[in-house]
């Protein structure tokens, strides 16, 4: 039944709502649509930036495995999207953008903030439409979600000219489909090709799974911890990937990549990999940070490839190709698997289990001289280790970008098959980690909410410190104060042997902003003072955030690869 009585943005906000939408992050534009929202269940979540807000949205979405959902006015605000929307692009996380245009009447004779929103957003979305008639906007509504949710997730725009938006009226179609849930679709691999690779798995000497983000945005973690129990396989994962599995469980590897060097939990288990005879990656691009830069897995490995999108497999290494939803494909080829013989793979597994134990030791062996350091500057492996002891299974834990990523995923355990981890992986750009945080605190409000950040990358987005607090959505945020971009500096170091001046900071207290902004800051110089002052935040999480600005060790930098040990303590 349709209904031709509403007003435009009345169908906008109903069609919105009808796919599960209850959040959306965006400041007053398109102001027509954000006082049509409250009618149908929908809160607006405000930022103080554009770029941040796209963040939020992401961050929600990876959480709640619904489309995230952000607006923005034209011009300027559509732009700060760019960078939000390409991490959402290249990490698969299904995001709507709601963006407000020029009319038609206006356009290409310079109207204020007019710009071609249709170029602008081509390179950062998977879609991006313009709706020019009223009575196409649940149409065009139920493309955007489809496009954010279905296949391989990732971010779609529509876009909304003024004229439109605010029509008086407009015709709803009264479709009741809700497409707003990850995976929209789940469909399963070639069944010839499930057997195929449960053959290969179960002949193999040296097999190893490899998980990626696909797992989480799947909701596969279980069905892969009991393939992983029951058919005693190794898991790795990729950063995206961490938190898939439970990192006590014997067979768990932990995080491969490009830090397993000297120093990372999973060093001395690189050959497991290496030297793997058949690898199943799931939900994992293959990507150069992932691979090392390509050379992780040996030309004699033999790929099964799990993923929804086919263009990913066989991008980089030939595989077997199981081209399906990662739940549902992985539930198929553990069906095979556990009809067939596993004696093999039972019989390896005492061997395996003391192989990656002994590793477990011997890296907490090397690791403790700095994890219990009471070096001033402080030891960045010192926090992580304090920080490790205090968490829960139901902590969600967020980094920036750079050097944070690796601490947090490198030296923190995950407690339990799909535990959160988020990190801007996609395209690691700087300041993501606040407004990661913020968004996945909205996303659930009772899971308490870590966030560690750089320097560097906080100084992108203090401005949301105000957004936390007057939203409600506390969280707990430790920044790295080293007064530089670590990354970028040690990484010109090893390349050129100098570095550019562009590296340095001058000091600033994090603290001090914190508290200026109406939130908790603590300044932290002794490392024997950030247990105490990390336990006080958590206790008091759902009431205020917490900035915890602790002066760190310049020189330190992560088991990057490519490093080796390095001309750095």
């Amino acid at each position: 039944m349709t209904d031709s009585n509403l007003s435009a943005s009345r169908v906008f906000a109903a069609a919105f709502a009808r796919h599960g939408v209850d959040t959306i992050f965006g400041q007053s534009i398109p102001s027509a649509f954000f006082l049509a929202t409250p009618e149908f269940g929908i809160r607006q979540m405000t930022y103080r930036t554009d770029n941040a807000g796209a963040v939020m949205a992401d961050a929600y979405a990876r959480i709640t495995r619904k489309a995230g959902v952000v607006a923005a006015q034209n011009g300027p605000a559509a732009t700060l999207l760019v960078a939000g929307l390409a991490e959402a692009l290249t990490a698969s996380s299904p995001v709507v953008a709601l963006v407000q245009d020029t009319p038609p009447l206006w356009r290409d004779r310079n109207a204020f903030q007019e710009l071609d929103h249709l170029e602008l957003f081509k390179g950062c979305a998977k879609w991006v439409r313009r709706v020019e008639d009223t009575r196409r906007i649940d149409d065009y509504v139920d493309m955007a979600f489809r496009q954010a949710t279905g296949g391989r997730p990732g971010p779609a725009v529509l876009l909304a000219p003024v004229n439109v938006m605010e029509a008086p009226r407009a015709t709803s179609s009264g479709r009741q489909q809700s497409l707003g849930q990850v995976p929209l679709d789940r469909p399963v691999a070639n069944r010839n090709e499930i057997a195929r690779a449960a053959r290969l798995i179960a002949g193999a000497e040296r097999p190893v799974i490899w998980a990626g983000g696909g797992v989480h945005l799947s909701g596969a973690a279980e069905v892969l911890a009991t393939l992983q129990e029951q058919a005693h396989l190794p898991v790795a994962t990729t950063t995206m990937g961490k938190g898939a599995v439970d990192d006590a469980h014997p067979l768990t590897i932990g995080v491969v990549g490009y830090y397993m060097g000297k120093g990372s939990a999973t060093h001395r288990l690189a050959p497991l990999i290496n030297e793997a005879d058949v690898v199943v990656a799931v939900g994992n691009r293959t990507n150069q940070n992932g691979t090392d830069s390509w050379q992780l897995l040996s030309p004699d490995t033999t790929l099964i490839h799990i993923d929804i999108d086919p263009q990913e497999i066989g991008r980089t290494y030939e595989a077997v190709r199981l081209v399906g939803d990662a739940c549902e494909t992985l539930a198929a080829l553990s069906v095979d698997l556990f009809a067939g013989d596993l004696a093999r793979r039972a019989r390896s597994r005492p061997a395996l289990e003391a192989r990656i134990a002994e590793a477990r030791r011997s890296h907490q062996e090397e690791i403790a001289p700095l994890a219990t350091s009471a070096a001033r500057p402080v030891r960045p492996e010192r926090l992580m280790a304090e920080l490790d002891r205090q968490l829960s299974e139901d902590h969600i834990l967020v980094a920036d970008a750079s050097y944070a990523s690796i601490w947090l995923c490198n030296n923190l355990a995950s407690r339990k098959p799909g535990q959160r981890f988020l990190t801007p992986r996609g395209m690691a750009g700087l300041g993501w980690g606040l407004p990661m945080a913020i968004g996945a605190r909205l996303a659930r409000p009772s899971a308490p909410v870590f966030a560690l950040v750089g320097d560097g990358g906080f100084a992108h987005v203090w401005a949301e410190l105000e957004t936390a607090r007057r939203l409600g959505a506390h969280v707990v945020v430790t920044v790295l104060n080293n007064e530089v971009l670590g990354y970028q500096k040690h990484a010109e170091l090893h390349r050129y042997h100098a570095h550019t001046d562009a590296v340095a900071f001058t000091s600033v207290d994090h603290a001090a902003i914190a508290e200026a902004t109406g939130c908790r800051g603590v300044r932290i110089t002794d490392p024997a003072d950030y247990g105490p002052a990390l336990a006080e935040a958590f206790a008091l999480t759902d009431q205020v955030t917490t900035v915890i600005d602790v002066l760190t060790e310049p020189e330190a930098f992560p088991p990057i690869t490519a490093f080796g040990e390095g001309p750095f303590t």
